[in-house]
């Protein structure tokens, strides 16, 4: 689906790519922070005042990686509508597809690090937090998108699309290796 709103996917809608991108980011920040402030709140309800939340977030990000590494992830298989590139202008499924994206978890889950995610938006138990998460996560997920700038061609869209496939599996192992890191890290800033 992300190869779909490439600069010569755009130009064949006759949208301009930078338009939809730009929406496309802007929806994801938006969706990452609805259920990084909606889940932030209820932790705040929910958190014992004295829960040991990072020793919770450091359990929370190993727990991640072993799933990723062990391959051990329940998938959501929805995919976003792909009727919306013929139905409306760039801008509006750039903001719905990247909502969405930004939700995380009502699009396909590639990765433990979503469902981690959005137990630490709840563990920061409280509303600034889990709209700074939420938010971060929603931007690092669109991030991508940007890759695909340079897609102007078919040649150039399939090289691209190939080089994102054959990262797949390193994608998943960085992910596991930086959730393992902040788990460390957690641990240790509970321990001290």
């Amino acid at each position: 689906m992300l190869t779909s709103i490439s600069p010569l996917g755009e130009r064949a809608r006759g949208n301009r790519w930078t338009i939809t991108a730009t929406a496309y980011v802007v929806g994801s920040v938006l969706g990452g922070a609805t259920v990084g402030g909606l889940l932030g709140l209820l932790g705040d309800v929910l958190l014992p005042r004295d829960a040991p939340v990072l020793l919770l977030a450091a359990v929370v990000c190993l727990l991640a990686a072993l799933a990723d590494l062990a391959g051990l992830l329940p998938h959501g298989r929805r995919q976003v509508d792909e009727a919306w590139l013929d139905r409306y202008r760039g801008w509006v499924y750039g903001v719905g597809y990247g909502y969405q994206l930004g939700l995380g978890v009502v699009t396909i889950v590639t990765s433990a690090a979503t469902y981690a995610v959005v137990a630490l938006c709840a563990l920061t138990g409280s509303l600034a937090g889990g709209l700074a998460v939420g938010a971060t996560f929603g931007l690092v997920r669109a991030l991508p998108l940007l890759g695909l700038r340079t897609a102007t061609s078919p040649g150039a869209l399939h090289v691209l699309a190939a080089r994102l496939e054959r990262f797949g599996a390193a994608a998943t192992r960085t992910t596991a290796g930086l959730l393992a890191m902040a788990s460390a890290v957690l641990l240790l800033g509970a321990t001290t």
